[in-house]
C-alpha cells in the first residue's frame, strides 16, 4: 500500500485539483479537450465537485456562473453512461429546472405542451416494482405482520392508502387460505386517485378469492389521500383493522412550509455556502479515498449522515392531523414503508448532498443488474428517479412532494402521533432475508433497526419497514 503522503499526492495533482482551482469565466464555456479523455474515476469525481459547485451558484442566484458550471457538467454527463455520468445528467436537468422557475412566464411556456399520462405513471412504479427488491420486501414483511396479528380474527379489513399493485394482496389472500383454522372474511378498502386503477384492483382481487373460495369484499375510493373522507372508510364495529401505507405519508410534509416558515427563523443567506465549504474541505481526503473504491462503495457514507446525534423533530400539523385520523380508528395493525434518507432539508445544499447518495446507490444497483442501453433501466431512471430528483431540488412549498426522512423521525412521529412500536418477529425478518437472498444481487441486504426492518444496498439505508398498534 503507498504511503498516505503519496496518495496525497496523486490527489493534490489530480483533475479535480485543476477543477477547483479554475475560477468561473464566460471565457470557459467551450468545451475542455482533456475532459473527455479522464477515467472513470476522474469524471466522477469532477461530476461531484461541479455539482456541488453549481448547486451553490443556483442557491445564491448567480446565473452567469450557473450557465458556466452546466455547460461543464454537460461535457461530462450522460443519462446513458456509468453511474455518475447518468445521475450528474439527471441533477443537472433539476437545477436547471429550479432556475427556469424563477421565470414563471418561460417556464410555463417551456412546459405548456407537457402531458402526463396516468398509465405511463403506473408502468414505471410497475418497472421498479419488478427490477428492484424494495417493494417485494415491504410486502412480505406487511403480509407476514398482517398475518400474524390478525391470528384467530374472524372479520379482518385491510385499508389501503395507495391501492395501485394487486400482487401485495393476492399473495395474501394465497396465506390467509392456508389459516389452520380456515380464512377470515376479507374487506380490503383501497385508496387511489384513479377510477381505472382500483377498478383493475377489484377485478383482479375478487378473481383470486373466487378462486381460493375466501370472502371477500373490495371498497373502492377515488380519492387523493390529503383529500380523504375518513367516513367512507366504513370502519365497522368488530373488524380487525389493518391500515398499510407505501411510500405515501411524506407527501404531507409538504403542506406545512408556511407553518413551519413562520414558526422557524429562516437560515441564514450564507447557509448554504458554508455548507458547500464545509463539504468540500471533507471531500479533499474522501473524494481522494473514492479514486481507491469501486464504483458500487463509492456513495455508502455521506458527510450529513456521519453523526450519531438524533435528527430534530418538528411538528408538521398536517401530518398531524391525518395521524390522528387514523389512530381514531383504532387499528390492530399499521405497517409503514418509507424512504429512508433525509430528502426534507431546509436549505438546497442539504437536499442535493443527500438525495445524491441516495440516487446514486439506487442507479448502482441497476449498474451492477442492467445493461446500460436497457429500455426499462431508462424508463425508471428517467420517468421515476429523475421527476423524484427535480422534484427534491427544483420545486419548494406544497409542489415539493418528495420530502424523504430517516427512520428516526418517523419513529418520533408516531410515537407523538399515539402509536407504539410493534417490533418485527424474528420469522418475519427471516422470510424477508430468504427473500432478498433469492434476488440474486450481493449488493442488497436487510438489517433490524429500533425494531424496523432497514433494506439497504451496498450498506446504505435506502428503505424502512415499520409496524405499529396504538397505544393503550
Amino acid at each position: 500500500m503507498a504511503p498516505m503522503d503519496e496518495r496525497s499526492s496523486s490527489v493534490t495533482s489530480s483533475p479535480l485539483q485543476l477543477f477547483s482551482m479554475m475560477s468561473p469565466s464566460p471565457s470557459l464555456g467551450s468545451p475542455y479537450p482533456w475532459l473527455r479523455e479522464l477515467k472513470s474515476e476522474e469524471r466522477g469525481l469532477c461530476l461531484i465537485h461541479l455539482l456541488l459547485t453549481c448547486a451553490n451558484h443556483v442557491a445564491s442566484g448567480s446565473l452567469e456562473n450557473v450557465n458556466i458550471a452546466l455547460e461543464q457538467i454537460s461535457q461530462l454527463a450522460s443519462a446513458d453512461g456509468d453511474t455518475m455520468q447518468r445521475i450528474a445528467a439527471y441533477f443537472t436537468e433539476a437545477l436547471a429546472d429550479r432556475i427556469l422557475k424563477t421565470w414563471s412566464g418561460l417556464h410555463k411556456a417551456l412546459n405548456s405542451t407537457r402531458i402526463s399520462f396516468p398509465s405511463e405513471d403506473i408502468l414505471v412504479r410497475k418497472l421498479f416494482f419488478e427490477l428492484f427488491p424494495f417493494l417485494k420486501m415491504a410486502y412480505v414483511i406487511t403480509n407476514h405482520t398482517i398475518i400474524e396479528a390478525m391470528e384467530g380474527e374472524k372479520m379482518v379489513h385491510i385499508i389501503d392508502l395507495n391501492s395501485a399493485e394487486p400482487a401485495q394482496w393476492i399473495a395474501l389472500l394465497q396465506a390467509l387460505s392456508a389459516r389452520p383454522e380456515g380464512p377470515p372474511h376479507l374487506r380490503i378498502t383501497g385508496i387511489h386517485p384513479q377510477k381505472e386503477v382500483l377498478e383493475q384492483m377489484a377485478h383482479r382481487l375478487t378473481e383470486e378469492a373466487e378462486k381460493l373460495d375466501i370472502p371477500f369484499q373490495f371498497n373502492p375510493i377515488v380519492s387523493k389521500l390529503e383529500n380523504l373522507d375518513f367516513e367512507k372508510l366504513r370502519v365497522k364495529t368488530g373488524e380487525a383493522l389493518a391500515i398499510s401505507s407505501v411510500l405515501q405519508l411524506h407527501s404531507f410534509l409538504a403542506y406545512d412550509d408556511e407553518f413551519l416558515r413562520k414558526k422557524s427563523p429562516l437560515a441564514s443567506k450564507n447557509s448554504n455556502g458554508v455548507q458547500l465549504q464545509r463539504v468540500l474541505q471533507l471531500n479533499q481526503t474522501t473524494l481522494g479515498e473514492l479514486l481507491e473504491n469501486d464504483v458500487v462503495n463509492r456513495y455508502s457514507l455521506s458527510p450529513d449522515s456521519a453523526s450519531s446525534s438524533p435528527p430534530s423533530f418538528t411538528g408538521s400539523p398536517k401530518m398531524d392531523g391525518f395521524l390522528n385520523a387514523l389512530w381514531g380508528l383504532t387499528p390492530k395493525l399499521m405497517v409503514i414503508t418509507e424512504q429512508d434518507s433525509n430528502h426534507n432539508g431546509s436549505t438546497l445544499m442539504e437536499r442535493l448532498l443527500e438525495s445524491l447518495y441516495f440516487y446514486a446507490a439506487l442507479f448502482d444497483c441497476l449498474e451492477s443488474t442492467l445493461p446500460r442501453t436497457s429500455i426499462e433501466r431508462l424508463k425508471v431512471e428517467k420517468m421515476l428517479f429523475g421527476e423524484e430528483i427535480k422534484n427534491i431540488i427544483a420545486c419548494e412549498g406544497v409542489e415539493r412532494k418528495e420530502r424523504h426522512e430517516k427512520l428516526e423521525k418517523w419513529i418520533q412521529r408516531l410515537d407523538s402521533a399515539g402509536f407504539q412500536s410493534m417490533p418485527l418477529s424474528y420469522y418475519c425478518m427471516l422470510q424477508a432475508k430468504r427473500l432478498l437472498q433469492g434476488y440474486g444481487c450481493d449488493g442488497y441486504r436487510i438489517k433490524e433497526e429500533n425494531g424496523c426492518a432497514v433494506i439497504c444496498c451496498q450498506d446504505r439505508p435506502l428503505f424502512s419497514v415499520s409496524a405499529w398498534r396504538n397505544r393503550k
